[in-house]
């Protein structure tokens, strides 16, 4: 497995860093061109590094968003996780091929911007200032103070637009040659679940490398972070992005900071917007209601769904077994008994390969294209083998069945009287389906529309038609 967090854009990484609280998120909200950092009026918000692709002036890169690269060492005032942050930083640095040093221009130089130069000096790396929250063109004066570091300096507003064209105009200038070319879109992976139940971890082992932050400290991870990585090379090279999620907490956790919500509903979001979910659950604990509350969230966004049940060494040494802890898991958690299950281990390695494999198979079935005849076959069989149910002497019958849609796969049934299907018998024809189909993994839906016999197996025959045409 190659270990290339910048895969969509090798060599061609811009970073953004600072001393906390100067509006490097802000910048790289408005450089990405939408609201993917979290942005709030608190020191030490951001901790990991937060990545998003963007192509700007032609040109295809990278965009970092860095915690603190230098922070406050007064007692009591520096962030637990500063030294963790600081490293991050200095990694997403080393990484770059163009550094943004973000400043508070209306703050002038402090000590900690010193640092920040003096760091960033010692890289190499090309580099310039944004001077922030210049929001008027009398502010710019202010940041003529920053010229004495001998580098480019641009007045900008993180908040308005200010100024930030330029300011991407020169980053994008600095990039290495090459990489124009429109790349495949990587497959977006959400690791999501509790605090603590070692998210970050997974993703570190799964790298090999200290990519996230990971600490005892409950809500260490508060920012959905992007970690593009690739396995293999060339065009048989599969790419992914890692989203690591702050772990959602029960709402009556919560305190009422913004930083809390603004958690909650990055994760929320990032479920809806991934490819496959990577649920990880604690195998000591088991799943539990905040767990079955998250399993919710992603049935209601329609999600594939891959079940992790990580710390299994520890399980295992209580003489757990797999063959033991499947069905009673799949007893507690039958509203997503297609999610395939991987018990691994973050911390030794166990299965950290077969987590791929899975999350490649559940993928794969998202993209299924269920041909019309073998489809309507798969029904006919099931209502052969099982009489569907009756109504004040109605039985429903399934004149015809069509896919309409993928991602989730959409299944739509023409039927004499939708109101005569129980959701038993629902679920049994899901099953059948399923299991004709190999579906693992993969959300199905099935709608009900009325139609006569004759108006159900014409219309589906047009359709079809059209389909295939």
């Amino acid at each position: 497995m190659n270990d290339q967090n910048q895969s969509a854009a090798p060599g061609r990484v811009v970073a953004i860093v600072g001393r906390p609280n100067v509006g490097k998120s802000a910048l790289f909200n408005r450089m990405a061109g939408k609201r993917i950092a979290i942005v709030f009026d608190q020191p030490g918000v951001t901790r990991d590094r937060v990545a998003r692709e963007v192509v700007a002036n032609g040109k295809r890169f990278l965009l970092v968003d860095t915690g603190g690269l230098a922070f406050d060492r007064t007692p009591g005032g520096e962030d637990p996780l500063a030294a963790e942050t600081r490293q991050q930083a200095a990694v997403a640095v080393a990484d770059a091929a163009v550094c943004i040093v973000v400043a508070d221009a209306r703050a002038g130089v402090t000590p900690l911007d010193e640092e920040v130069m003096r760091r960033v000096r010692e890289s190499g790396v090309p580099c310039a200032i944004a001077a922030n929250k210049c929001d008027r063109p009398e502010d710019d004066a202010f940041a003529d103070e920053f010229a004495r570091f001998g580098l480019p300096v641009f007045p900008v507003s993180a908040e308005h637009g200010r100024g930030t064209a330029e300011l991407v105009r020169f980053a994008t200038g600095k990039l290495p040659e090459g990489g124009e070319a429109e790349a495949a879109r990587p497959l977006r992976v959400a690791v999501v679940g509790r605090p603590n139940a070692g998210k970050s971890s997974y993703i570190n082992r799964l790298l090999n490398a200290e990519r996230v932050i990971v600490s005892d400290i409950p809500g260490t991870t508060r920012d959905c972070v992007d970690v593009p990585f690739t396995i293999g090379t060339g065009p048989a090279a599969r790419h992914y992005t890692l989203v690591d999620t702050a772990g959602i907490k029960k709402h009556t956790q919560m305190s009422k900071t913004s930083v809390d919500n603004f958690s909650l509903f990055r994760s929320e979001r990032a479920i809806e917007e991934a490819d496959v979910v990577l649920l990880v659950l604690e195998s000591e604990l088991g799943p539990t209601k905040q767990d079955m509350r998250i399993v919710g969230k992603i049935l209601d966004a329609h999600r594939a769904c891959v079940i992790l049940m990580n710390k299994w060494d520890l399980a295992s040494e209580k003489g757990m077994t797999e063959a033991k802890a499947t069905p009673v898991l799949r007893q507690m958690m039958p509203f997503i008994s297609f999610a395939p299950v991987v018990y691994c281990s973050a911390k030794t390695g166990y299965n950290i390969r077969r987590t791929v494999d899975a999350i490649d198979a559940v993928a794969s079935s998202v993209r299924t294209q269920m041909p019309t005849g073998v489809l309507n076959r798969t029904l006919v069989e099931a209502t052969k083998r099982t009489l569907s149910p009756m109504k004040n002497g109605k039985r429903l019958k399934v004149y015809y069945g069509l896919q309409v849609g993928t991602d989730p796969l959409t299944v739509r049934l023409f039927v004499n009287d939708p109101k005569l299907v129980t959701p038993a018998y629902l679920s049994y024809l899901e099953k059948a389906i399923r299991a004709r189909f190999g579906l693992e993994g993969a959300p199905l839906r099935i709608f009900l529309k009325a139609r006569s016999r004759k108006d159900g197996v014409a219309l589906g025959a047009e359709i079809a038609a059209k389909k295939n045409g």
